[in-house]
């Protein structure tokens, strides 16, 4: 996942007021490696931060691969499915 082209969907879906572009001094965007830090100065809601990720996985095909787990009250990150092979095996055994 290209963390910097994440950056910029935010910078351009995030809506402040109703209008994209609109983040004035209010919110800010940060960038540091593979972590990125909105900071808000007017209520900013979490959830919708999990929906525009959410919605960028989806627009790149990783929806399948990540989820969005909140790790700590102001925290997201982005984690894989945990696919248990033990599972599998059980459910063809059924089958025959």
């Amino acid at each position: 996942m290209d963390v910097a082209n994440f950056e910029q969907f935010l910078h351009e879906r995030i809506k402040v007021g109703g209008k994209t572009n609109n983040f004035g001094s209010d919110v800010s965007i940060d960038r540091q490696k593979n972590k990125i830090t909105v900071v808000s100065e007017i209520p900013f809601s979490k959830r919708y931060l999990k929906y525009l990720t959410k919605k960028y996985l989806k627009k790149n095909n990783l929806r399948d691969w990540l989820r969005v787990v909140s790790s700590a009250q102001t925290t997201y990150e982005l984690r894989y499915f945990q696919i248990n092979n033990e599972d599998e095996d059980e459910e063809g055994e059924d089958e025959s």
